[in-house]
Parts: C-alpha cells; structure tokens; sequence
C-alpha cells in the first residue's frame, strides 16, 4: 500500500471522521483513530487529513488542521532525514502525532506570521519535539514562543541539504515571511510558501490601502520578479497554485485594489 499512516487525534479526543482506515491507539485509554498520509498528491487536502508530494531529494506533507482550514507543511530532506515544520497552526494533538510518525528530526518550526490562526499549535509542537522556533522580530512578541531564531529578508536558512530563501512580505501583517526551496538537483522548480501572503486569486487580505500596496510591491519585486512561472506555490489555506497561474492577473489586483 503506498499510503502511510499515523496516529491522529482531535485537540479534546473526541472522534475525527477519516476514510477509510480507522483503529484504537493502542497505548491509550482513549479513543484515537489513524488518518491517511495520502501519496497522491494534488495540492488539495480536506480538513484534518494530509498528503505527500515526493519530490527529488524532498518530501513535502500538507495537512489541513483547525476551522479555517489552515495548511501546515512538513518538508524532509530526503539525505538527512531533517525536517522543517512550516506553521504549526492547530490541531496540536494531530501535528504532535504527525511530526512523531514522519519527522523525527524536526530541525525548525518556522511561523509565517503572527495571526493566531498560524500558531495554535506551537506551543504544544515545539515542546513536545524540543524544536527550535523561529520567526520575523517584527512579528515575534505576538507568538506564545519566543523565536530562538529571528528571520530577516533575503537570508538564507538551511536543513539537512534544503536551502530556503527568506522572504519579508509586509503588508499582511508586518513580519510575513515566504521560504522558497531552491532547486536542486534534478529538482528544478522553486516550491514556495507563502503563509497568507499569496493565494490562488489573489494577496492576502490588507486593511488600508498603503498595507495593500506594500504587500502587492513585495510580491512584485520579490516573488514575481525573481522567481519562474513554474514556481509551485504553497498558501497558508486552501489549495496549491503555480506562479505562471497568478501573473497574468497582477494589473487586475492592482486596479481592484484587493
């Protein structure tokens, strides 16, 4: 069977509906079920489930946790074996028994930025794998654990053989950062994640209009204008798109303005 499983749970350990595959966790007096990693991979997962792309010399899990459908990301170095937790954003009992099952060295939890929706599960990820947390210093004082590690614009992170640019996106909030995997290898497209910064149709949502034309100025000189059309991008809810799907409709979000 080419699906993995893992142990999953809801935060109050009630029952969470999963196809197909269902069992008792046999360590636990409670009631806990397995949900699906599926390997099909096609950029849209329902809530509380997960799929892996498996790329050369990673593998990307996007699991959809919380009622707002927020997307976690874990990326794996297929060499090394280290991991990075992009947005541990709900469902902590889920991305606990997620990150144990698939990530058992989990090098960083990065938060895109500081709306709470992003982190719920932070606090109780980061002490449960002991991972170090990072974050952009102007979003950091909003988050329930201090960064060990604070990112800036144009930096460079690193885990296992994973190089990711750091992208400071201001506008959503006003430490947004997108990571973009660089290519390598036999992997030739940039795999970006864009926390709420960039949807399919759209940026993120802004309050006034100078937020607005900031984060549009940034995704223009530091996304669009850096990276291909082939670019898969990773949104902080809902479903993957490409950049060569978006750039076509810059001039139409710059006139409406949203």
């Amino acid at each position: 069977d080419a699906a993995e499983v893992v142990f999953a749970r809801t935060l109050d350990d009630q029952p969470v509906s999963h196809p197909p595959m269902l069992c008792a966790r046999p360590d636990s007096s409670n009631v806990a079920f397995m949900t699906v990693v599926d390997d099909t991979y096609t950029g849209h997962v329902e809530s509380q489930t997960a799929a892996r792309r498996t790329l050369p010399g990673v593998s990307i899990i996007k699991m959809s946790v919380g009622p707002m459908d927020n997307n976690a990301y874990l990326l794996t170095c297929a060499k090394t074996g280290e991991s990075l937790l992009i947005d541990a954003a709900n469902d902590p009992a889920l991305l606990v028994d997620l990150v144990a099952e698939q990530a058992p060295k989990l090098e960083l939890i990065v938060t895109t930025h500081q709306h709470m929706d992003h982190w719920l599960a932070l606090e109780a990820v980061a002490e449960s794998t002991g991972a170090p947390t990072a974050a952009h210093p102007l979003d950091a004082d909003a988050l329930p654990v201090k960064p060990a590690r604070l990112l800036a614009g144009g930096e460079v992170l690193e885990v296992g053989d994973l190089t990711f640019d750091v992208i400071h996106l201001r506008g959503h909030t006003p430490g947004s950062v997108a990571l973009a995997l660089r290519p390598a290898g036999e992997r030739t497209a940039v795999q970006l994640f864009t926390g709420d910064c960039l949807f399919p149709g759209g940026p993120g949502r802004t309050t006034t209009p100078e937020e607005f034309d900031s984060l549009m100025t940034g995704l223009e000189t530091r996304v669009f204008d850096v990276y291909g059309d082939d670019t898969v991008v990773y949104p902080g809810h809902g479903d993957d798109t490409a950049l060569g799907e978006e750039r076509p409709r810059l001039a139409e979000w710059r006139d409406r303005g949203w």
